[in-house]
């Protein structure tokens, strides 16, 4: 079943919660153990606004537009990171450290590449992947994972790998020494549509790291392909391109202005999605939420008391999703399982206009979402990192889809 595509039609209108549910009873439309109903946040998500005025969480244009996930590949292991190569491949990182590839209609039964030094400990491991942008000519692509000092410490290092159509050769380390720990290690790798390389790192536990600019924990990274540190960053001569981050996971860009936002894990809740400016200081672990002190960024948008653990992110910038999801933020929530979209305001897209979410709790944990060249979102989920509750397939990669009429129904 995983080498076939699964249409999984999930209905996704806010508001059919009724329908919803005797659907699902009738036909079983969610996964076996998925709620029958559309569950809704128990607390406000808040944003970072003088009012703090609460918005619309369904806008009355789309009352009647649903999504499906379709099914693409099953049996993943814990898969962090996918990405697309100009010639059709998808490759997906799994935690204990494989790369899978997914080409010509079905997941690769052999993994693509086995990393043995892989340290799958806490949340470390095989984490992020991006492919280079002249990988058609160049063939390079570059994964985060956490490895064993030999001291037992865990760290963290950014290689470069090339592919060569069956699997990757010649690994270059082009950044080492990152602190790691079994929790907050960050890991997510994007490529600016300026050209650079970014790096989501975490904590490593060690809170107070976040505030020093010395040590990379904490902080989201600007460098070169090769590793080496661009000439115009914020701080001259380091990779540090913005700090006081708790746990950063997810990267993107905004397809009209080019603003960088990152999804950001919180202590208690108050997870959060920041504007990031070059230089900026996001306040961990002196504030956090609506909390504000001189020289701190607050977020844009954050969870409040509730939890979305939020991970991979992308803007939808396809022509196969309705309109108005153009220049829409999309992140994967791991507990909260779901995956939470943004709407920005014109004309600067700087500040929420309205916030809801999709597949709640219809696929358990999610740990990322790309934008694909075919104009749809795929994500991955998570139930296999040690935290979810896994069911039958999992783990998954899924695809978005538009679907016209009321009633959406799964069809194996």
């Amino acid at each position: 079943m995983g080498k076939s595509i699964l249409i999984m039609r999930t209905v996704c209108v806010l508001g059919m919660v009724a329908m919803v549910a005797l659907l699902g009873v009738i036909l079983g439309c969610a996964r076996p153990d998925a709620p029958e109903t559309t569950p809704q946040p128990s607390t406000p998500v808040t944003q970072s606004t003088d009012q703090n005025m609460p918005r619309p969480r369904t806008p009355p244009e789309e009352e009647g537009v649903q999504a499906v996930a379709e099914l693409v590949a099953e049996e993943l292991k814990a898969p962090w990171a996918l990405d697309f190569t100009p010639d059709g491949r998808i490759f997906i990182t799994e935690k204990e450290g494989n790369i899978r590839v997914f080409a010509n209609g079905e997941l690769q039964d052999a993994p693509y590449l086995v990393i043995k030094e892989v340290a799958p400990e806490g949340e470390g491991g095989l984490l992020g992947l991006t492919v280079d942008p002249n990988f058609a000519s160049n063939g390079l692509f570059y994964v985060y994972y956490s490895y064993k000092e030999a001291s037992g410490a865990l760290s963290n290092r950014v290689v470069r790998w090339r592919d060569t159509g069956q699997t990757a050769v010649n690994p270059t380390v082009i950044l080492d020494g990152i602190p790691g720990d079994r929790i907050h290690n960050g890991g997510r790798l994007k490529f600016g549509p300026d050209g650079k390389l970014y790096v989501t790192i975490g904590d490593a536990a060690s809170r107070i790291l976040a505030q020093d600019i010395s040590s990379l924990a904490g902080k989201i990274l600007r460098i070169n392909s090769d590793g080496a540190i661009p000439a115009d960053n914020p701080i001259p001569g380091s990779p540090v391109y913005s700090y006081g981050h708790r746990n950063p996971q997810g990267l993107a860009w905004h397809p009209e202005t080019g603003d960088l936002f990152a999804t950001e894990h919180g202590p208690v809740g108050h997870d959060e999605v920041n504007l990031i400016v070059p230089g900026g200081n996001y306040g961990w672990p002196e504030v956090g939420g609506d909390e504000t002190g001189e020289g701190f960024i607050p977020p844009v948008l954050h969870s409040g008391i509730e939890t979305w653990a939020p991970s991979g992110a992308a803007f939808y910038d396809g022509d196969v999703m309705p309109a108005h999801w153009q220049g829409r933020l999309l992140f994967a929530a791991l507990r909260g399982q779901r995956i939470v979209w943004v709407d920005f305001q014109e004309p600067d897209y700087q500040h929420v206009q309205r916030e809801n979410s999709i597949f709640v709790r219809l696929h358990g944990r999610i740990r990322d979402v790309v934008l694909g060249p075919d104009g749809h979102l795929y994500f991955l989920t998570n139930n296999l990192d040690g935290r979810g509750r896994p069911r039958e397939g999992d783990d998954l990669l899924l695809r978005i889809a538009p679907v016209a009429g009321v009633l959406s129904l799964h069809i194996p």
